[in-house]
């Protein structure tokens, strides 16, 4: 689990163009899904496939990439599952589109033994059954936020504010069952300061990652992720002040005006260690 809980970007790339594989890599992003789904026309599929298992065959163990397949409800969800089967190296992880229920994540980990796995939710059924999908199987190890394909369900905009309830409902469960937590890619590719500013506002919330369509968005998605100066600051003066009360067996403390308990506390370790501190 440790590689998607410690990401904090999740670059697309189409699976049909092997030779952005490794530029991917290279783009700084933290973890690449090679992607089976949407970036394809169909006619494209099959021979994508062998790229990926090919490429997949090329790399050590250790490796960072991912594979999106189609939903398991369709043919080509199978023959993408069927084709990772056979490959003789595992991904590093696979997303599966269109994720509704514990069910499909079940089946999924049953065919692709051993192999972590997230649960893209893109829709209303998913949304409301995300708990349950969290809780599917122990190879499930992260959701992921679609809002595009559910915004057209809502008949919502594709938008922070008419989003934010599914958000939220992803958020709590993925917390309560101790899962990573992707939020959707900005769409945008030459607003930079729009995908970093979504990426803070997403880290608020209680997202872990983002992610990604365009290298260019490695950057400020990192940049929005993380901490600022001013809460770390804050953050190891909580910490220091709270080991010398304890040291003092003294009880609630006051810090620069914040009154600091221990949900306080808990706040800043958390903080410090989403900064590597």
């Amino acid at each position: 689990m440790t590689l998607l809980v410690k990401a904090r970007s999740l670059l697309f790339v189409p699976a049909d163009r092997p030779e952005r594989y490794a530029k991917a890599l290279a783009s700084g992003a933290d973890v690449i899904c090679i992607d089976l789904e949407d970036a394809l026309k169909p006619q494209a599929r099959e021979e994508a496939r062998k790229s990926v298992t090919d490429f997949l065959k090329s790399l050590g163990p250790a490796h960072r990439f991912g594979v999106r397949i189609n939903h398991l409800s369709n043919l080509d969800g199978l023959r993408d599952v069927l084709s990772l089967h056979a490959a003789e190296r595992s991904p590093a992880f696979v997303v599966m589109a269109k994720t509704q229920s514990a069910v499909e994540m079940q089946i999924l980990a049953a065919l692709l033994p051993g192999v972590p796995l997230i649960a893209l939710i893109e829709s209303i059924k998913g949304v409301e059954a995300a708990n349950s999908i969290a809780q599917a199987h122990e190879q499930v190890h992260a959701l992921m936020f679609g809002g595009a394909d559910l915004s057209v369900q809502l008949g919502c905009d594709l938008a922070w504010e008419p989003l934010l309830h599914a958000r939220s409902s992803l958020v709590m469960a993925a917390a309560i069952n101790g899962l990573a937590l992707f939020d959707m890619p900005w769409l945008n590719v030459q607003d930079l300061q729009g995908a970093e500013q979504e990426a803070a506002r997403a880290a608020a919330l209680g997202f872990s990652a983002k992610a990604l369509i365009h290298p260019l968005h490695v950057a400020p998605v990192h940049a929005g992720l993380a901490p600022t100066a001013q809460a770390l600051a804050q953050a190891q003066r909580i910490l220091a002040q709270d080991g010398a009360s304890q040291s003092a067996a003294q009880g609630v403390l006051t810090i620069n005006g914040l009154m600091v308990d221990k949900p306080v506390v808990l706040a800043a370790q958390r903080l410090l260690r989403r900064a590597g501190i």
